[in-house]
């Protein structure tokens, strides 16, 4: 069954246009009138619909009814990601909202290749979120995971120390380190609370070459702890990706 991301109000029993980026991709598949597709507007479940009327530029729906499925992770993950270079953070973006990623912070490092401001970070922040949207379409995800606009690290630490909603919450910090006194994560996911469906999940990864001591410093006065996820030398989108599957497909 083809899916399609509306983002719009949706209703049972109503007849809509679809927006021009789900019209284009029923145009390709070729799909006629009386052909059954599933919509979701990224609040909650999906609707079954059916293809009405399909005209050179346009595509028009039926939409049936309401399933409240989800198909969320157990684990809430907020993925804070020093920005890959060229097209790794589309992937690393892709990748993450199949695995159930709830939040993802692309940020800017003191080793980062890759500089974001204006308009190129806006337009960026665009494609990511329709690259996510994509994502959902096509593993069954009825919710988006929510992707900030690009920033620097040491911006994004001040202002989480004084985010009321971070202080005294049920959260887990944690930088992902190669260095040989970071506690494994697996170690971590060993322990009780860390099954407690309320906790939510923030990782800290750098871009290519890793976080500075500085920042890595800055990170750990935060209440970040450092994880590590085996001997092995990770790339910066694998070790993020890594972490993530380990805790969502648990």
């Amino acid at each position: 069954m083809a899916r399609f991301h509306c983002p719009m109000p949706l209703a049972s029993g109503t007849t809509l246009d679809l927006p021009a980026t789900a019209a284009r991709h029923v145009q390709v598949l070729r799909m006629q009138p009386g052909h059954a597709l599933t919509l979701f507007n990224g609040e909650g479940g999906e609707y079954a619909a059916e293809v009405e009327h399909m005209g050179r530029s346009d595509v028009r729906v039926r939409v049936g009814e309401h399933h409240p499925v989800e198909r969320e992770a157990t684990r809430r993950v907020h993925l804070v990601v020093g920005m890959p270079a060229n097209e790794r953070m589309d992937w690393l973006v892709e990748k993450a909202t199949e695995l159930g990623v709830a939040r993802i912070t692309p940020v800017m490092t003191e080793r980062s290749v890759v500089r974001l401001t204006g308009e190129r970070a806006d337009k960026k922040l665009a494609h990511w979120q329709a690259v996510a949207a994509s994502a959902c379409e096509q593993c069954g995800r009825n919710r988006l995971p929510q992707i900030d606009a690009p920033e620097r690290l040491d911006g994004w630490l001040a202002r989480l120390a004084q985010t009321p909603s971070v202080q005294g919450a049920s959260v887990v910090q944690a930088v992902l380190s190669l260095h040989p006194s970071s506690q494994p994560l697996a170690a971590m996911l060993a322990q009780p609370h860390s099954a407690d469906a309320s906790l939510t999940w923030v990782l800290l990864n750098g871009p290519e070459g890793g976080l500075s001591d500085a920042e890595d410093a800055a990170a750990r006065a935060q209440g970040f702890v450092a994880l590590s996820l085996g001997a092995r030398v990770l790339r910066a989108e694998t070790a993020a990706l890594g972490a993530l599957a380990r805790l969502t497909l648990a």
